[in-house]
């Protein structure tokens, strides 16, 4: 009989390192990742994209900026409550404003391949 899986809060396993972003997850095939992101207080993470995944995402508290675009020009701000998507293949780097909260995600990562491919620049 099928049953509802649960992973708390304190058993998410550590997930894809890109420098500056902290990725546990709590569930994953090989279709979907659906993991938590922390970004700290004042940081900019590496560039990175995710490969032919799309990622969706809901930016559960604080602040973050993502730059991205033709020399990482363009860029996109979110508070507390705002959903995004970030398209397959898209380089980009997340940003943390805020001088007293860290970005908390809870993203949904959609496809094939690896989920955090890290490069060095847009």
């Amino acid at each position: 009989m099928p049953t509802i899986e649960v992973v708390r809060k304190d058993r998410l396993t550590p997930g894809d390192v890109t420098e500056g972003i902290r990725r546990d997850r709590a569930f994953e095939d090989e279709n979907v990742v659906m993991a938590r992101s922390q970004i700290a207080v004042g940081t900019i993470s590496a560039w990175h994209h995710h490969g032919t995944r799309h990622l969706y995402g809901l930016l559960v508290s604080g602040r973050i900026r993502f730059d991205f675009g033709r020399n990482g020009k363009e860029a996109v701000e979110l508070t507390s409550g705002d959903f995004f998507h970030i398209p397959a293949g898209l380089v980009h780097r997340d940003v943390n404003p805020s001088t007293k909260e860290i970005a908390v995600v809870v993203n949904v990562s959609v496809g094939h391949g690896p989920a955090v491919v890290n490069v060095a620049g847009p």
